[in-house]
């Protein structure tokens, strides 16, 4: 099997690339940064920018699947996002069409859905209520995976990832997704025989998540870890939570109460523990 990992030198990125390399006979993995570091066996890269189709064309050439984890990951002005999010999202699913891949794996994001309460347990099938351009375009992602199978044939497999960082804010009580759970979901989205077009909430097994992923059992994705081991914690140091402050009330944290078009990032308390090799 050939995969190719786009958005390899990202922090999410830098996780999979040993795991992948493992699984597949042939890894390519890619992003726009010069290098990745030591490669691993089995594992090839190019430097390629998402928003060249003709570089599309050539990096998933002979592939049997795509993980796409490339994108610009924060919040940002809509001419940002158009690029590499927007345009990257659309040359991925038309390469894997014309080079006939079968899947694409694909980091979407609980900021599709950001806007909805905290408080709704809400499913796979929820509507799109993005939370900012970054959000935006992740609706965008899913609708042309769920277009590229409805018309086209290819699978896919839209993982909206809550929270894969350190524990640092009492909202990851909830919303927390370790690396080994991330690493455990891209396998089952690689190993599961047929997915047609399928959405799952990349959570790990918390006693406070929030969302719920019944639709998608058939993936056969059960994650082990799980935040509460960080409650008290994080309870003590975290301030109480406004309730007239959107951030701390709907699903997309920070994310739903920004300006658009400024950092989410920003905000938010993100360790930077980006595997090396």
């Amino acid at each position: 099997m050939k995969l190719v990992l786009t958005g390899a030198a990202g922090r999410l990125g830098s996780y999979l690339r040993e795991p992948l390399s493992v699984l597949a006979d042939s890894l390519v993995s890619s992003d726009i940064a010069d290098d990745v570091g030591t490669l691993f066996p089995g594992e090839t890269y190019i430097k390629a920018d998402l928003a060249q189709l003709d570089a599309m064309l050539e990096l998933t050439r002979d592939a049997d699947m795509i993980v796409h984890f490339g994108a610009h990951g924060d919040e940002a002005d809509f001419d940002t996002i158009l690029g590499p999010n927007i345009i990257g999202a659309y040359n991925i699913w038309e390469a894997a069409y014309r080079n006939k891949v079968r899947r694409v794996v694909y980091a979407s994001s609980i900021h599709a859905v950001g806007m909805h309460k905290k408080t709704d347990f809400i499913g796979t099938d929820a509507p799109h209520r993005p939370d900012t351009y970054y959000g935006l375009a992740k609706c965008f992602a899913e609708d042309l995976a769920s277009l590229y199978w409805d018309k086209r044939q290819v699978e896919s497999v839209c993982m909206r990832i809550l929270s894969c960082a350190q524990v640092t804010s009492t909202r990851a009580l909830g919303t927390w997704l370790s690396y080994d759970d991330l690493i455990e979901l891209v396998k089952v989205s690689i190993n599961t025989p047929v997915t047609g077009f399928t959405v799952v909430y990349g959570v790990s097994n918390n006693d406070r998540t929030p969302v719920d992923n019944s639709r998608a059992h058939f993936l056969g994705f059960k994650p082990k870890d799980n935040a509460e081991q960080f409650a008290e914690k994080m309870l003590t140091a975290c301030a109480p939570a406004n309730l007239n402050d959107v951030g701390e009330t709907c699903h997309g944290g920070p994310f739903a109460s920004i300006a658009l078009g400024n950092s989410g990032l920003a905000t938010m308390d993100i360790v930077d523990d980006t595997k090396k090799t």
